[in-house]
């Protein structure tokens, strides 16, 4: 198992419970270096002063924010550790709240929470509690000397520690416009939604993957043994060109079965599929299911 990141405690009112944090993701990017076109030699950076022109050592460098154009504040290193919180290790949980009120927007990176030494017993009560709770954990923290806000959650047999953005970190949508579902059609409604039910599938993570890092792989893959890559060609047309939505979703209902013969069938309901509908309209709608839920 790989090193943790973090070691320390999860606190909440008086109880203490040691663990430890993992993180949660791989970094599958693929790294490039920048080399001479030439030879293929690595190229180094340097710290130009654009004053001078002239390189600069580290020792002479120092952190300025830029508060309008070409002036700064300088802060020393003492500044910035007179601003820095006690390097505690201990993740406060602040509340418990229900999953469904937190924005999905706020969520960042996830991490896993592992029992420290001695933490097996008090780590099941907790991860039990919060699951019969039905709510997740908000709590406080300190990693590589930066306050995050969490989300504390379980899933599966796991407490995942997600970081969390602020509330002054996210945009508003109000600075943004969007258009109105005034005039929209219920005809056109209901041709999307014959689509949406088409492409309907449970969802399954491993399905999906990264298509360009893998034509990468096999470029890079051929170019070592000095041949050229034979690559797919994208089928999917991702031309700029503006196109008549409702012509393009007749088109991927015509190309499909399942949603032309539902189409069929619920035009012969008549009557009948509208007292349906009724019928399953008065009916209570199931709670919706948080993708944090466990």
């Amino acid at each position: 198992m790989a090193r943790p990141i973090w070691k320390g405690a999860i606190t909440f009112g008086l109880v203490s419970i040691p663990v430890e944090v993992h993180t949660a993701v791989r970094d599958k990017q693929l790294r490039f270096h920048l080399l001479t076109a030439k030879d293929h030699v690595r190229v180094k950076y340097e710290r130009i002063s654009e004053k001078t022109h002239k390189p600069v050592e580290w020792n002479d460098l120092v952190k300025g924010y830029e508060y309008s154009k070409g002036r700064y504040v300088v802060l020393t290193p003492e500044d910035f550790e007179a601003a820095a919180l006690a390097k505690t290790r201990t993740i406060d949980i602040l509340d418990f709240v229900k999953a469904d009120d937190v924005d999905d927007r706020f969520f960042d990176k996830p991490y896993y929470v592992t029992p420290g030494a001695g933490g097996d017993r008090a780590y099941v009560l907790l991860r039990e509690t919060i699951r019969a709770a039905d709510r997740i954990g908000i709590a406080k923290f300190v990693l590589r000397d930066r306050q995050h806000l969490a989300a504390i959650e379980v899933i599966d047999d796991a407490l995942v520690l997600s970081t969390l953005r602020f509330a002054d970190e996210l945009i508003p949508a109000s600075e943004y416009s969007f258009p109105s579902s005034r005039g929209q059609r219920a005809a056109d409604l209901k041709t999307a939604k014959m689509l949406v039910d088409e492409l309907a599938a449970e969802w399954s993570p491993e399905k999906y993957t990264d298509d360009y890092r893998r034509n990468l792989v096999r470029i890079i893959e051929a170019r070592k043994k000095g041949q050229e890559a034979r690559l797919k060609p994208e089928e999917t047309d991702r031309s700029g060109n503006v196109v008549d939505l409702m012509e393009r979703l007749r088109q991927s209902l015509e190309g499909g079965g399942r949603a032309s013969k539902r189409a069929a069938r619920s035009a012969s309901r008549g009557a009948g599929g509208a007292r349906s509908k009724r019928a399953k309209a008065a009916a209570p709608k199931p709670k919706r299911r948080s993708r944090r839920a466990a």
